[in-house]
């Protein structure tokens, strides 16, 4: 993997992640590195999920592709809000 690659990969992470996040009302108290990672992880599996679903390669932007990855960023920022809110602070 080239290190451009990398890099697209993270921008889209924090896009999606932040989309993720914007979609889930209310406030969440996680930190930025996990919804980051969030979106890392909803961006590719929401390109397989595309993929799979045969709408990942259209003319102009794929908005069915990007629906896809930010409602799984949205449920992943969910459910580690729950999880991470759980834990105690001290």
């Amino acid at each position: 993997m080239e290190i451009t690659g990398i890099f697209s990969g993270l921008i889209i992470g924090i896009v999606i992640g932040a989309l993720g996040r914007l979609v889930v009302p209310g406030r969440q108290r996680i930190p930025v590195w996990l919804t980051i990672l969030i979106g890392v992880v909803a961006a590719l599996i929401g390109t397989a999920i595309a993929a799979r679903l045969g709408v990942s390669d259209t003319s102009g932007v794929d908005w069915v592709e990007l629906g896809i990855q930010v409602a799984l960023a949205a449920l992943g920022v969910s459910l580690s809000v729950g999880m991470y809110s759980g834990r105690k602070r001290k």
